[in-house]
């Protein structure tokens, strides 16, 4: 139990210090991103797995799905603005999927090659 505990407070203190660097910077990328960014060279840098995160990552990956639900009534509350602009949000979604595939085919295949 304590070291999930560890990993919460990981997760948040990293979160925390994006928040603050990306206020302090005025940089145009949000918070929680640069404090992931941020975790990443943390991790790195330690060059071994942090059992706490791992602990804590699993048990919240468990309940993920209950994320989507604010995000559904959010969709749903501005379903006017879908209706407008339906053409722009379908090419965005097509095209970010269509480059995330393409960009995932190429790393699999790098990390194929590699190992």
């Amino acid at each position: 139990m304590k070291s999930t505990i560890d990993g919460l407070t990981k997760l948040l203190l990293f979160q925390f210090l994006g928040e603050g660097l990306a206020f302090a910077l005025a940089v145009p990328i949000p918070g929680p991103v640069v404090g992931m960014l941020l975790l990443f060279a943390y991790l790195l840098a330690r060059g071994r797995r942090e059992t706490g995160l791992l602990e804590f990552s699993s048990g919240f990956l468990r309940h993920l799905s209950l994320l989507f639900v604010p995000a559904s009534v959010g969709v749903m509350a501005h379903v006017d603005l879908l209706a407008r602009e339906w053409l722009a949000i379908c090419v965005a979604l097509t095209a970010s999927t269509l480059i995330a595939i393409v960009v995932t085919a190429y790393v699999a295949r790098d990390a194929k090659h590699d190992g």
